[in-house]
């Protein structure tokens, strides 16, 4: 198994059909594949050999999905970079990668001054905006137009093809280690799930850095399908992109489809191309669910459940249990029942499985699930025990295999599609000097599913408002993390026999008229 075999196939019996649309540019599979085989000569060129680091930071494109194919066919492994980080966040995650190159948009060019003196190792930074290249940097249509194409290094199976990191500090981050088997049994995974097809057009609305936009990066070649591309989400540019190119396909995170469908002009678009939306990252509310059926009466939908460390499909519930009434009504609810090559299973804390609608962590087996962590062994190890991905999710699995997500093992919040650790966010709230106590949770919210919570006990004759520990954390940590409310206490936060703070009983006031204890 290995990834330029996509390309490879793609090529070779639709080499005429348009492969990508973006900013005004169309390539077929022929002339894409002529562009990766060029720049992989380029990053050789450079200096890439086997199993040597290329980043990313930018937003999506064309040249975006030229990489993930190039760095492979050149030998290397791709590293894409969260966009939404602070510039600190980017430098850890470049040198605990080791990446040496480095390729920016117009976005992120203005922070290749400092990124350089915070990341030593850089020897190259690579420029793939559409304005003039700027000084120091090189220019990737350049670098495409004066190398020769070069032969697939024939990395394959079990050797590594990319690191995707779970987190943005040096406390949490891990570098998820993503072989090309499994990219290639994920994608495989996907084919049904996504629906993707011959003639069907894909739209990278969800960032290309992520995981699951992942699924499309290789499932959409795989099927045949036409690339199309916009920077990011917003409302009005992904039903512009929908109505312009006829797109058939998307992935969008409840949240998004909540603002499409709900957007006031949504009307003014024409809509009817849509087909098919695959969802994740939490559950969709019925009330979304009934209005997205009515606006795009021809869309089916999927809920797609997955993690970064399973590449990253687990289960996925298909359109034909998004029904509100008969025998289904309500599957939607669920998880869904395990992609085809993925066993499932539920286990207590012995790594037992138990009973159909018993709540325990959710594990997962089958060549989809990571190598480990890059340069952890300890966690790799606490993870992959006995075989079985640990993913960190409470759930249970009823008699049908549906897998429904009640609660969290891991510390972890879910907010607008983002993942967000609480002890990297507790970390910055704790470098307030008023700080004495800090537990940071996820409380309900009806726009991003959970927003950002910090619990504070501060230190005795010292003051801070609620402002004063959200512009704090902010100058600490990326945006999307830092708290968006802050509540006070006097007491010492509860905890447990073992000394640690029992975040159960500060979510409980929250989460009070909720059956679970995530959105």
């Amino acid at each position: 198994m290995y990834i330029s075999q996509i390309l490879m196939r793609a090529v070779q019996t639709r080499g005429d059909m348009v492969a990508t649309i973006c900013a005004g540019r169309q390539h077929t599979y022929q002339q894409f594949s002529d562009r990766v085989q060029k720049f992989a000569g380029a990053l050789r060129s450079l200096g890439v050999g086997e199993g040597e680091r290329v980043a990313i930071l930018a937003h999506n494109s064309d040249r975006y999905l030229e990489f993930y194919y190039a760095t492979p066919w050149a030998g290397g492994i791709f590293v894409p970079v969260n966009t939404r980080l602070a510039v600190p966040e980017f430098a850890y995650w470049l040198n605990d990668s080791g990446s040496e190159i480095l390729l920016v948009d117009d976005a992120f060019a203005g922070v290749v001054p400092e990124l350089r003196e915070l990341v030593p190792g850089l020897r190259h930074i690579i420029y793939i905006g559409e304005a003039e290249t700027p000084e120091n940097m090189l220019s990737y249509e350049a670098l495409v137009a004066e190398n020769d194409p070069v032969e697939d290094a024939g990395r394959h199976n079990d050797e590594l093809a990319g690191l995707f990191y779970t987190g943005g500090t040096t406390g949490v981050s891990k570098g998820v280690m993503l072989s090309h088997r499994n990219f290639v049994a994920n994608t495989l995974n996907s084919m049904p799930a996504f629906n993707f097809s011959e003639g069907s057009r894909w739209l990278h609305a969800a960032p290309m850095f992520h995981i699951a936009d992942g699924c499309a990066v290789f499932g959409a070649t795989m099927g045949l399908a036409t690339h199309v591309f916009i920077p990011g989400f917003t409302p009005a540019g992904t039903m512009q992109a929908m109505q312009d190119h006829k797109v058939t396909n998307t992935l969008l995170v409840p949240t998004m489809v909540n603002m499409v469908v709900n957007d006031p002009t949504v009307e003014n678009y024409d809509l009817s191309s849509v087909r098919d939306i695959v969802y994740g990252a939490s559950p969709m509310p019925e009330a979304v669910i009934v209005k997205a059926i009515e606006v795009l009466p021809n869309c089916g939908f999927t809920h797609a459940y997955g993690q970064t460390e399973c590449a990253p499909l687990v289960t996925y519930t298909g359109p034909e249990f998004h029904e509100l009434n008969g025998p289904n009504a309500g599957r939607f609810k669920s998880a869904g029942r395990a992609a085809y090559s993925v066993d499932v299973r539920i286990f207590d804390e012995n790594d037992e499985e138990v009973p159909y609608g018993t709540v325990g962590e959710v594990c997962v087996r089958g060549p989809n699930v990571m190598l480990g962590y890059w340069n952890k062994p300890e966690q790799t190890e606490e993870a992959l025990r006995g075989g079985w991905m640990h993913s960190g999710d409470g759930g249970y699995m009823d008699e049908q295999g549906f897998v429904y997500i009640v609660d969290r093992v891991k510390d972890m919040i879910i907010s607008g599609g983002e993942n967000v650790y609480s002890a990297e966010v507790e970390n910055a709230v704790y470098q307030h000097p008023a700080v004495a106590e800090c537990a940071v949770i996820g409380i309900p919210d009806e726009k991003w599913g959970e927003q950002v919570h910090a619990v504070v006990r501060l230190q005795e004759g010292k003051a801070a408002a609620e402002q004063d520990i959200i512009d704090h954390s902010h100058a600490l940590i990326a945006g999307f993390k830092c708290p968006r409310s802050v509540s006070f206490v006097t007491d010492p936060l509860p905890l447990s026999g073992a000394g640690k703070i029992l975040k159960t009983e500060l979510r409980k006031p929250f989460w009070a008229e909720s059956d679970k204890q995530v959105s």
